[in-house]
């Protein structure tokens, strides 16, 4: 049965009928949406999201017409407006759920199921939504592979909204597996204490020299943001890639890991998740590159042990930072009422994360020298003034002036996500692997939990990184040699934190 389409706040059949709707109904789009249609920075995301249960497709169009099409972004055209020198606009539009919702014919005995997947997820980076329709499409796979029974992919153009906005408005549609009417839970930010104002001087000096150290390590983070941007670039390793790499096909591929090993980890050295994630790519990384180089050699340096890593290596990640406060469970009870409730948009900047790259003998010095970066970062306000200053720079000169920075090697981006299991639409959910295209490198990092597990996701171009399972394994390995350090030297009775 054919799900009948979503009656709009303006129909539209082309544009000529857009243009015809009332001022209140065509919002300009936000500058930092603006930006995402740049030919260097036109990125989407992209969430496959594996389910335990085959799909039923009926089930999906017709919860997504009662959900996700109730939200204006995925039912709104962006539409130039000539009044204001073409500059893009929100107008809401019937959606037409058979441009959006594929549901491809597949054959259950394939072979190769996985690569199946991995090849279809990689031709939708070749294509790009036409700006005629909401830019956003849903796959269904019916498809059993090593992590699930079925697929879902959602492709989103990135001017719709950034990824906690999505993953946010994805969780509204979701319950827990255990309670079929209750909202999972997001984790909670931790807010500081802040000091008491009865310290005396003592206290009151060290408030006064917390403040001045965020002013001031903001101010070199940001001269060293605008040194980058000039002139200084990372070392040309295997995992650099050219100018023009972001407008290149990727191949997406994801590993899931264990959430408890990555804990352990955690309290043992007092650190965060997120520390620890960052040493486990460090450490990675560092195999991966000195495999690399071992391979040039031609004295057989790639054995193991041998360090076949240039000195002084400058690889960095640029490290996308979402600045609206996580939602906890509360918040999401009272806003997932209704979708049109969770507020889209794109409210992101970025830190310039450098990595150490060298063979360690001490694995867990990757997590330290994570953990040492990552407390400079927190003090620091890089993220919001790179957010200020692109928006500034799209709203009073140019949009091409605001692109993400290609200097760096890599991106990457940390999210937590649900602590118990979750269902979709009745589906129950087995991974959630989210990751983007379209962005100035050759290598994207993308960490997300889910309940016991945590999914580490690669965006690779293939010409500059093709071997992605390859790295799959060697992070996989990193976390491993980094828990067993912990293990050996007695670390795992510290306290929890």
């Amino acid at each position: 049965m054919r799900t009948r389409a979503i009656k709009p706040i303006q129909t539209a059949k082309n544009v000529e009928n857009v243009l015809s709707s009332t001022d209140e109904e065509q919002q300009p789009l936000s500058p930092v949406a603006r930006m995402f249609h740049e030919p260097d920075s036109d990125v989407y995301i992209i969430i496959v999201i594996g389910f335990q249960t085959k799909i039923n497709p009926e089930v999906m169009r017709a919860h997504f017409e009662n959900t996700f099409l109730k939200h204006p972004r995925f039912s709104s055209l962006q539409v130039p407006d000539e009044k204001y020198g073409g500059q893009l606009k929100w107008v809401r539009t019937e959606v037409d759920l058979d441009n959006h919702v594929k549901f491809p014919t597949i054959d259950p005995n394939m072979d190769f199921p996985d690569m199946y997947l991995e090849d279809y997820v990689s031709n939708l980076s070749k294509t790009k939504i036409s700006v005629s329709i909401p830019m956003w499409d849903l796959h269904l796979l019916n498809i059993k592979t090593s992590n699930a029974e079925s697929v879902g992919i959602l492709r989103v153009h990135h001017s719709i909204g950034d990824g906690t906005s999505l993953l946010s408005l994805f969780m509204s549609f979701t319950r827990k597996a255990s309670d079929p009417d209750a909202f999972p839970t997001l984790p909670i930010s931790k807010k500081q204490t802040p000091c008491s104002s009865s310290g005396g001087l003592l206290q009151h000096f060290i408030k006064l020299f917390s403040v001045l150290l965020i002013y001031w390590n903001t101010l070199v983070d940001v001269v060293m943001l605008l040194i980058t941007i000039f002139f200084l670039d990372d070392t040309k390793t295997p995992l650099k890639g050219p100018l023009g790499v972001g407008s290149t096909p990727r191949r997406i591929v994801h590993r899931t890991v264990s959430l408890e090993d990555v804990k352990l980890v955690k309290n043992a050295m007092n650190a965060t998740v997120n520390d620890v994630m960052v040493g486990v790519t460090q450490a990675a990384l560092s195999r991966y590159l000195n495999r690399k180089y071992g391979k040039n050699k031609k004295d057989g340096g790639v054995a193991e042990g041998n360090s076949n890593l240039p000195k002084n290596i400058r690889l960095r990640a640029t490290s996308v930072v979402n600045l609206r406060p996580y939602l906890g469970n509360e918040s999401v009870a009272e806003k997932k009422k209704s979708s049109s409730n969770v507020r889209l948009g794109n409210l992101i900047g970025y830190a310039l994360f450098p990595f150490t790259i060298a063979l360690r003998e001490d694995a867990l010095d990757y997590v330290r020298s994570a953990k040492a970066t990552g407390k400079r970062k927190k003090a620091s306000l890089e993220a919001l003034c790179t957010y200020l200053v692109a928006n500034f720079l799209i709203k009073f000169f140019n949009a091409k002036l605001a692109r993400f920075p290609t200097q760096t090697t890599l991106y990457f981006s940390n999210v937590p996500g649900p602590q118990e299991e979750i269902t979709f639409y009745g589906h129950q959910v087995a991974y959630i692997a989210p990751t983007c295209f379209g962005l100035p490198n050759a290598l994207m990092i993308h960490v997300v939990s889910y309940a016991k597990k945590m999914n580490i996701i690669l965006s690779v171009d293939e010409e500059i990184v093709p071997d992605p399972h390859q790295l799959c394994d060697d992070l996989e390995e990193s976390l491993k040699l980094i828990k067993d350090a912990v293990i050996y030297k007695g670390l795992v009775d510290c306290p929890v934190y």
